[in-house]
């Protein structure tokens, strides 16, 4: 593991938060590349218990994120460091943006552009699916579980929340379950 050093955490999440287009969920695997395969900061599995408690977190995917991993390398000011470094690109962005806005609005190059990205975003969003499923070993006896979820809440618009506490509730049980037959047969 590297040794984290503030100016590292920031240079990093400042990289993330401006090359990261299509917002949080896009940024999953460029921060992967970075905190798990490049910094050796996380391990695999910490990474994806770490995007499980952001996402379960009220607020905005990608600053919790870096709140997380921030805190977790470095306490309360490795989190302040790791986002003000992922927040500060966009925000300049931003404000680029909203000072030309007028004159990109009706520009058919720049429309052109957005429209060109926006496959490639679902592609940043959908590799990260598949490498999660990897690491929290998803096979053919339980992806069925993902689908159902996915289906839940995109079909018949289930509030995400709900179906969280179902698999965690679902989870324990089947984890009781299980350990009770194991210990029954001895």
């Amino acid at each position: 593991m590297e040794q984290v050093r503030y100016i590292n955490l920031f240079t990093s999440f400042f990289k993330i938060g401006t090359f990261t287009i299509g917002g949080g969920y896009a940024m999953i695997p460029l921060m992967e590349e970075i905190i798990v395969d490049k910094r050796h900061w996380l391990e695999k599995e910490e990474f994806v218990d770490v995007m499980s408690i952001s996402q379960a977190m009220p607020g905005v995917f990608a600053v919790n994120m870096a709140t997380n991993i921030g805190y977790k390398l470095k306490g309360v000011r490795g989190a302040v460091v790791a986002v003000a470094g992922n927040i500060l690109a966009p925000v300049l962005i931003i404000l680029l943006l909203a000072v030309f806005f007028r004159t990109f609005r009706e520009n058919q190059v720049a429309e052109a552009v957005f429209k060109g990205l926006r496959p490639a975003v679902v592609a940043l969003i959908a590799a990260p699916v598949f490498n999660m499923a990897k690491t929290a070993r998803i096979s053919w006896k339980n992806v069925w579980i993902p689908v159902l979820s996915a289906l839940l809440i995109w079909l018949l618009g289930v509030s995400p929340v709900v179906v969280i506490l179902a698999a965690g509730v679902s989870g324990f049980v089947y984890g009781k379950l299980a350990v009770g037959k194991e210990g029954g047969g001895q």
